[in-house]
């Protein structure tokens, strides 16, 4: 296998401008570096990470907590988005990630001592149940953390506008002439609460004082519960004309519960989304929702979690919000 020293001679170049080169440094001109950069791939050159980790006393490797209550893994449309983001932004930066499990079966180590043992720079928590011990081991500890969707004193966090987006619906749903509008919200989170702050707001602000009657709880991503709720709500004496959904997914459970007792969307009940899955996109009608912002959420976790490893005293702790948008799809019909 090629060597840097092997690359360089190649060249007509130092060693140093070999190594600047391929690490996308700015003082090695365009041309010259593009040169390199073929030349090292036409000779099968390979970096060697090992010898790098030990010159910079760091292995380039992130560490991703993942772990979700539904137990739903890389199903889970939005986070599957956002871990895509990271991982494209990470690797731009020649960083690798890994998955760290919570299998206990060999060795009984906590997420923290499990990322310690793998020697990662940097640890991104992009979903995991409410273990607060854990949680505040590992913002604690000596490895730079950055949240998704959680936000810490401790550490940087970068956070779905969840308060915005679910204004944006509710505002919706009321210039189109609805007053008695339900939420089916998720089980209680972060983002259960900003959502749900929102919605009696937004409501409020319109002079629609919120009926508890019309606010039930799921699960996410649970199309069972949302079909119960849904025919809960539909069977009640005061009905409501729009029902919103904790997500794409499980809204698909309203909407088989309200085919099923005859009625149409958006004729008799409108209905709406939140996370913009293609799902909800391709059926008949299509749902109006809320598409986040997956990929500039994990991108910007990667960026902020390689600059807390790489500048750990001059990177300063900060929460991102990052806004979603309205998708207006055929789900929601007027009041007049």
């Amino acid at each position: 296998m090629a060597s840097l020293k092997d690359v360089a001679r190649e060249c007509n170049v130092s060693v140093a401008t070999v190594s600047k080169a391929l690490n996308g440094h700015s003082d090695v001109g365009a041309a010259t570096a593009k040169r390199i950069r073929e030349t090292a791939k036409n000779m099968g050159y390979l970096p060697n990470t090992a010898a790098r980790a030990l010159k910079t006393n760091r292995t380039y490797n992130l560490g991703v907590i993942f772990s979700d209550e539904a137990h739903s893994g890389l199903t889970h449309s939005y986070f599957s988005n956002v871990l895509e983001g990271f991982r494209k932004s990470a690797e731009d930066r020649d960083y690798d990630i890994t998955f760290i499990s919570n299998n206990h079966t060999v060795h009984d180590l906590s997420y923290y001592e499990r990322c310690r043992s793998r020697g990662v720079d940097g640890i991104v928590i992009a979903c995991m149940s409410n273990d607060t011990v854990q949680i505040e081991e590992m913002i604690t500890g000596s490895i730079p953390v950055v949240t998704i969707d959680r936000v810490f004193n401790e550490c940087s966090s970068v956070v779905s506008d969840n308060a915005k987006g679910m204004e944006e619906l509710v505002e919706y749903a009321i210039v189109r002439g609805h007053r008695k509008i339900a939420y089916i919200h998720g089980k209680p989170s972060a983002t259960t609460s900003a959502r749900l702050t929102s919605y009696r707001s937004t409501l409020k602000k319109h002079g629609i004082e919120p009926d508890e009657s019309m606010i039930l709880e799921a699960d996410y991503l649970d199309a069972d519960e949302c079909f119960e709720c849904t025919r809960q709500l539909l069977n009640s004496q005061d009905k409501p004309t729009c029902i919103i959904y904790p997500d794409d997914l499980a809204a698909m459970g309203g909407i088989r519960a309200i085919t099923d007792m005859g009625l149409t969307i958006p004729g008799d009940i409108s209905v709406m989304g939140y996370d913009g899955a293609r799902l909800g996109q391709v059926i008949t009608p299509r749902l109006t929702t809320i598409a986040q912002d997956t990929a500039s959420i994990g991108g910007l976790a990667a960026q902020k979690l390689i600059e807390r490893i790489e500048n750990q005293e001059g990177t300063k702790t900060e929460s991102i919000l990052v806004a979603g948008h309205l998708i207006e799809g055929d789900s929601v019909g007027k009041i007049v």
